[in-house]
Protein backbone atom coordinates (compact mmCIF):
# COMPACT_ATOMS: atom_id res chain seq x y z
CA UNK A 1 0.00 0.00 0.00
CA UNK A 2 1.35 3.33 -0.79
CA UNK A 3 1.95 5.96 2.31
CA UNK A 4 1.56 8.95 0.22
CA UNK A 5 -0.77 9.00 -2.62
CA UNK A 6 -0.62 12.78 -4.33
CA UNK A 7 -3.49 13.05 -7.08
CA UNK A 8 -3.82 15.42 -9.53
CA UNK A 9 -2.26 18.38 -7.71
CA UNK A 10 -2.95 21.99 -9.13
CA UNK A 11 -1.12 25.04 -7.80
CA UNK A 12 -1.76 28.44 -9.71
CA UNK A 13 -0.10 32.03 -8.25
CA UNK A 14 -2.16 34.47 -10.29
CA UNK A 15 -2.35 33.66 -14.21
CA UNK A 16 0.54 31.84 -13.83
CA UNK A 17 -0.01 27.89 -13.67
CA UNK A 18 2.91 26.73 -11.57
CA UNK A 19 1.68 22.43 -11.13
CA UNK A 20 -0.98 21.25 -13.90
CA UNK A 21 -2.49 17.60 -12.68
CA UNK A 22 0.35 16.38 -10.84
CA UNK A 23 -0.06 12.88 -9.71
CA UNK A 24 2.13 9.96 -8.11
CA UNK A 25 2.26 7.37 -5.21
CA UNK A 26 5.08 6.80 -2.71
CA UNK A 27 5.15 3.32 -1.07
CA UNK A 28 7.07 3.28 2.54
CA UNK A 29 11.04 3.36 2.56
CA UNK A 30 11.08 4.29 -0.58
CA UNK A 31 12.94 7.15 -2.15
CA UNK A 32 11.52 9.29 -5.14
CA UNK A 33 13.84 11.61 -6.98
CA UNK A 34 12.39 14.53 -8.58
CA UNK A 35 14.67 16.20 -11.59
CA UNK A 36 13.59 19.19 -13.83
CA UNK A 37 15.05 22.45 -14.62
CA UNK A 38 14.63 25.58 -12.71
CA UNK A 39 11.29 26.50 -12.75
CA UNK A 40 9.87 23.43 -13.43
CA UNK A 41 7.45 23.59 -9.83
CA UNK A 42 9.66 21.08 -7.82
CA UNK A 43 9.94 23.19 -4.86
CA UNK A 44 6.32 24.32 -5.32
CA UNK A 45 5.16 20.83 -4.87
CA UNK A 46 7.10 19.65 -2.20
CA UNK A 47 6.15 23.64 -0.39
CA UNK A 48 2.33 22.12 -0.94
CA UNK A 49 2.72 18.70 0.29
CA UNK A 50 4.66 20.30 3.31
CA UNK A 51 1.35 22.70 4.13
CA UNK A 52 3.26 25.64 3.42
CA UNK A 53 1.40 26.26 0.44
CA UNK A 54 -1.88 25.73 -0.36
CA UNK A 55 -2.71 23.76 -3.86
CA UNK A 56 -5.68 24.61 -5.66
CA UNK A 57 -6.78 21.87 -6.93
CA UNK A 58 -5.80 18.01 -6.05
CA UNK A 59 -5.46 15.48 -2.77
CA UNK A 60 -2.93 14.53 -0.43
CA UNK A 61 -3.55 11.11 1.14
CA UNK A 62 -0.89 9.80 3.27
CA UNK A 63 -1.73 6.26 4.77
CA UNK A 64 -5.47 6.43 3.22
CA UNK A 65 -6.35 8.85 5.44
CA UNK A 66 -7.19 12.32 3.07
CA UNK A 67 -4.60 15.12 4.68
CA UNK A 68 -5.78 17.92 1.98
CA UNK A 69 -8.53 18.07 -0.27
CA UNK A 70 -9.09 20.97 -2.27
CA UNK A 71 -13.18 20.45 -2.66
CA UNK A 72 -13.42 20.74 0.94
CA UNK A 73 -15.78 23.49 2.12
CA UNK A 74 -13.54 25.59 4.16
CA UNK A 75 -9.63 25.24 4.49
CA UNK A 76 -8.26 23.53 7.60
CA UNK A 77 -7.49 25.96 10.78
CA UNK A 78 -4.11 26.81 11.14
CA UNK A 79 -3.90 24.87 14.38
CA UNK A 80 -4.88 21.33 12.22
CA UNK A 81 -2.42 22.41 9.01
CA UNK A 82 0.64 22.51 11.64
CA UNK A 83 -0.89 19.20 12.72
CA UNK A 84 -0.40 17.72 9.53
CA UNK A 85 2.80 19.26 8.85
CA UNK A 86 4.37 16.77 11.11
CA UNK A 87 4.15 14.37 8.82
CA UNK A 88 6.56 15.86 6.72
CA UNK A 89 10.03 16.48 7.46
CA UNK A 90 11.73 19.40 5.09
CA UNK A 91 15.39 20.01 4.46
CA UNK A 92 15.54 23.39 2.76
CA UNK A 93 18.25 24.43 0.19
CA UNK A 94 19.95 27.33 2.30
CA UNK A 95 19.41 25.56 6.20
CA UNK A 96 17.12 28.00 7.66
CA UNK A 97 19.32 27.32 11.16
CA UNK A 98 18.41 29.37 14.00
CA UNK A 99 21.64 31.47 14.42
CA UNK A 100 21.75 32.21 18.20
CA UNK A 101 20.85 28.40 18.99
CA UNK A 102 23.38 25.55 18.97
CA UNK A 103 23.58 22.71 16.57
CA UNK A 104 21.44 20.60 19.65
CA UNK A 105 19.41 23.40 20.04
CA UNK A 106 18.57 23.99 16.27
CA UNK A 107 17.83 20.11 16.82
CA UNK A 108 15.71 19.80 20.07
CA UNK A 109 13.79 23.49 19.99
CA UNK A 110 10.87 22.21 18.32
CA UNK A 111 10.30 19.41 19.99
CA UNK A 112 10.90 21.26 23.10
CA UNK A 113 8.06 23.86 21.90
CA UNK A 114 5.35 21.37 20.72
CA UNK A 115 6.34 19.27 24.70
CA UNK A 116 5.59 22.34 26.10
CA UNK A 117 2.07 22.98 24.21
CA UNK A 118 1.00 19.44 24.99
CA UNK A 119 1.80 20.42 28.90
CA UNK A 120 4.67 18.04 29.43
CA UNK A 121 6.38 20.73 30.90
CA UNK A 122 10.68 20.00 31.26
CA UNK A 123 10.45 16.48 32.36
CA UNK A 124 10.30 15.39 28.75
CA UNK A 125 13.63 17.93 27.79
CA UNK A 126 16.43 15.05 28.97
CA UNK A 127 14.73 12.58 26.47
CA UNK A 128 14.53 15.19 24.01
CA UNK A 129 18.08 16.36 24.23
CA UNK A 130 19.74 12.83 23.87
CA UNK A 131 17.17 11.97 21.36
CA UNK A 132 19.17 15.39 19.32
CA UNK A 133 22.62 14.01 20.35
CA UNK A 134 21.98 10.38 19.18
CA UNK A 135 20.62 12.29 15.58
CA UNK A 136 23.31 15.07 15.79
CA UNK A 137 26.29 11.88 16.05
CA UNK A 138 24.37 9.69 13.22
CA UNK A 139 25.03 12.49 10.93
CA UNK A 140 28.77 12.51 11.83
CA UNK A 141 28.82 15.66 14.12
CA UNK A 142 28.86 14.54 17.61
CA UNK A 143 32.03 16.49 17.83
CA UNK A 144 29.73 19.57 17.02
CA UNK A 145 26.38 19.64 19.22
CA UNK A 146 27.67 23.04 20.87
CA UNK A 147 28.72 24.64 18.14
CA UNK A 148 26.64 27.30 16.24
CA UNK A 149 25.51 27.87 12.96
CA UNK A 150 28.56 30.92 12.28
CA UNK A 151 31.12 28.17 13.21
CA UNK A 152 30.36 25.47 11.24
CA UNK A 153 30.70 24.86 7.08
CA UNK A 154 27.61 24.86 5.17
CA UNK A 155 27.98 20.86 5.03
CA UNK A 156 28.09 20.63 8.85
CA UNK A 157 24.70 22.97 9.02
CA UNK A 158 22.92 21.11 6.33
CA UNK A 159 23.47 18.33 8.66
CA UNK A 160 22.30 19.75 11.65
CA UNK A 161 19.00 20.66 9.32
CA UNK A 162 18.98 17.14 8.40
CA UNK A 163 18.88 15.77 12.15
CA UNK A 164 16.49 18.54 13.16
CA UNK A 165 13.95 17.08 10.15
CA UNK A 166 14.74 13.43 11.70
CA UNK A 167 14.03 15.19 15.11
CA UNK A 168 10.18 15.18 14.08
CA UNK A 169 9.93 11.64 13.00
CA UNK A 170 8.41 12.52 9.91
CA UNK A 171 6.35 10.00 7.70
CA UNK A 172 8.19 11.58 4.83
CA UNK A 173 11.53 13.20 4.57
CA UNK A 174 11.62 16.21 1.89
CA UNK A 175 14.99 17.94 0.43
CA UNK A 176 14.67 20.73 -1.73
CA UNK A 177 18.23 20.44 -3.22
CA UNK A 178 20.34 19.74 -0.29
CA UNK A 179 23.44 20.31 -1.86
CA UNK A 180 22.95 23.87 -4.42
CA UNK A 181 24.09 25.66 -1.56
CA UNK A 182 27.19 23.82 -0.94
CA UNK A 183 30.77 24.42 -2.68
CA UNK A 184 31.41 20.69 -4.61
CA UNK A 185 33.57 19.32 -1.88
CA UNK A 186 30.78 19.76 0.58
CA UNK A 187 28.53 18.48 -1.82
CA UNK A 188 29.75 14.97 -0.89
CA UNK A 189 29.32 14.52 2.94
CA UNK A 190 25.83 15.84 2.99
CA UNK A 191 24.84 13.39 -0.18
CA UNK A 192 27.03 10.73 2.24
CA UNK A 193 24.44 11.03 4.78
CA UNK A 194 21.63 10.69 2.67
CA UNK A 195 22.93 7.84 1.10
CA UNK A 196 22.60 6.32 5.25
CA UNK A 197 19.76 7.23 5.76
CA UNK A 198 18.20 5.18 2.09
CA UNK A 199 20.17 2.10 3.43
CA UNK A 200 18.20 2.49 6.73
CA UNK A 201 15.03 2.65 4.10
CA UNK A 202 13.60 5.98 5.67
CA UNK A 203 10.78 7.33 3.14
CA UNK A 204 12.02 10.21 1.50
CA UNK A 205 11.27 13.26 -1.71
CA UNK A 206 14.62 14.34 -2.89
CA UNK A 207 14.63 16.96 -5.34
CA UNK A 208 17.80 17.40 -6.81
CA UNK A 209 20.13 18.58 -9.69
CA UNK A 210 22.44 15.74 -8.77
CA UNK A 211 21.58 13.65 -11.64
CA UNK A 212 24.34 10.70 -11.04
CA UNK A 213 22.87 10.55 -7.03
CA UNK A 214 19.36 10.34 -8.22
CA UNK A 215 20.39 7.47 -10.45
CA UNK A 216 22.22 5.83 -7.47
CA UNK A 217 19.75 6.45 -4.51
CA UNK A 218 16.27 6.40 -5.90
CA UNK A 219 13.29 4.06 -6.74
CA UNK A 220 11.63 6.13 -8.59
CA UNK A 221 12.27 9.11 -10.62
CA UNK A 222 10.15 11.93 -11.90
CA UNK A 223 10.86 14.72 -14.62
CA UNK A 224 9.09 17.81 -14.31
CA UNK A 225 8.92 20.19 -17.38
CA UNK A 226 6.32 23.45 -16.79
CA UNK A 227 4.51 22.34 -13.54
CA UNK A 228 3.71 18.66 -15.28
CA UNK A 229 5.34 15.30 -14.90
CA UNK A 230 6.72 14.80 -18.44
CA UNK A 231 8.56 11.13 -17.41
CA UNK A 232 8.11 8.59 -14.41
CA UNK A 233 9.67 5.57 -13.58
CA UNK A 234 13.02 3.66 -12.17
CA UNK A 235 16.20 5.59 -12.92
CA UNK A 236 17.26 2.58 -15.45
CA UNK A 237 14.70 4.01 -17.91
CA UNK A 238 14.25 7.68 -17.35
CA UNK A 239 17.66 8.64 -16.35
CA UNK A 240 19.58 6.33 -18.63
CA UNK A 241 16.86 5.16 -21.29
CA UNK A 242 14.49 7.95 -21.43
CA UNK A 243 11.27 7.71 -23.93
CA UNK A 244 9.90 11.58 -23.79
CA UNK A 245 12.09 14.19 -26.36
CA UNK A 246 11.83 16.46 -23.29
CA UNK A 247 13.68 14.17 -20.98
CA UNK A 248 16.58 13.60 -23.29
CA UNK A 249 16.78 17.40 -24.12
CA UNK A 250 16.95 18.10 -20.48
CA UNK A 251 19.68 15.19 -19.64
CA UNK A 252 21.86 15.99 -22.66
CA UNK A 253 21.92 19.95 -21.41
CA UNK A 254 23.05 18.80 -18.35
CA UNK A 255 25.91 16.28 -18.84
CA UNK A 256 27.29 19.78 -20.90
Amino acid sequence: MAVLEVRKLQKSFGKTSVLEDVSFSLSKGQCLAIIGSSGSGKTTLLRCLNFLERADGGQILLGGETLFDAAAPKPDPEREIRKKRLHFGLVFQNFNLFPQYTALENVTLARRLAAKERGEGKQAFPRIEEKGKRLLTQVGLAHRMDSYPHQLSGGQQQRVAIARALAGEPDILCFDEPTSALDPELTGEVLKVIRSLRARETTMIIVTHEIRFARDVADYVILMDEGRIVEEGPPSQVIDAPQAERTRRFLERYSE
